[in-house]
């Protein structure tokens, strides 16, 4: 029984790790008076070969060495304590049979959320932008949100710096080559990838964009967050968020 509980939320959730899984089937299993704890867990699911093992890191994406304006790490040292007061942003790429096709996620520092995302067969400004307006429309807030990224020449560009300073958006950079510095948003990537079977190779690029569009919906408001207390993003974005 414990094993058909897990193979359900990893048909939804391929790689979620053994934590939030006996989060999720731990009120099942005491509704059927089965006596498993997290440890039990974690050696069962061993003993099936079920552990997530890690993957490798995958190809930059980030094209820094360009003319156009760069703007200083405002993230650097900030408190950040409720929803929609910064942003981060990261552009990975997905294989496919057709091609590489490249995803553009803007997540909520705060909570979690990934308010914004858009994939493209492209890394071209205009199209990563479209990320950034869908975050725009749901926000709440009237106070100004950071935005922060790395230095690539998309978030650098006219198109994507003007879509950012319309829409009441403060610009913040990475300082240098480390990805530390934009750390949430790289494992965001990783997350996104790597949890919800988008690190292999994809039939077409329709397909990744399905996906995506599932694999954003069950990480906001199914797929328990550590950092959150075992929340989902969308129940803390939600709970703090100042309507006005």
């Amino acid at each position: 029984m414990v094993k058909r509980l897990v193979d359900a939320e990893r048909k939804l959730m391929p790689r979620l790790g053994t934590r939030k899984l006996y989060h999720l089937i731990r009120p099942r299993l005491e509704a059927e008076g089965l006596k498993v704890g997290r440890d039990k867990l974690f050696g069962w699911m061993g003993a099936f070969g079920l552990l997530v093992a890690p993957r490798k890191r995958y190809i930059q994406t980030t094209m820094s060495k360009h003319w156009m304006r760069k703007y200083p790490n405002l993230l650097k040292g900030m408190e950040v304590n409720g929803p929609e007061q910064a942003w981060v942003s990261d552009i990975t790429y997905i294989a496919t049979e057709e091609g590489n096709c490249y995803l553009n996620m803007v997540t909520d520092v705060y909570s979690r959320k990934i308010v914004g995302y858009v994939v493209d067969e492209n890394m071209e400004a205009a199209n990563m932008a479209a990320a950034l307006r869908m975050a725009l429309k749901e926000k709440k807030s009237s106070h100004s949100t950071l935005h922060h990224s790395d230095r690539g020449s998309q978030y650098c560009s006219r198109e994507y710096v003007g879509t950012a300073e319309s829409g009441g958006l403060r610009m913040s950079m990475t300082e240098q080559s480390d990805p530390y510095e934009n750390a949430l948003a790289e494992r965001m990537n990783r997350t996104i990838k790597e949890e919800f079977g988008l690190d292999g190779t994809v039939k077409t690029r329709q397909h990744v964009r399905q996906m995506v569009k599932e694999s954003v919906e069950l990480y906001n408001n199914r797929r328990p967050h550590l950092s959150l207390q075992m929340r989902t993003p969308s129940m803390v974005h939600q709970t703090k968020i100042p309507i006005t």
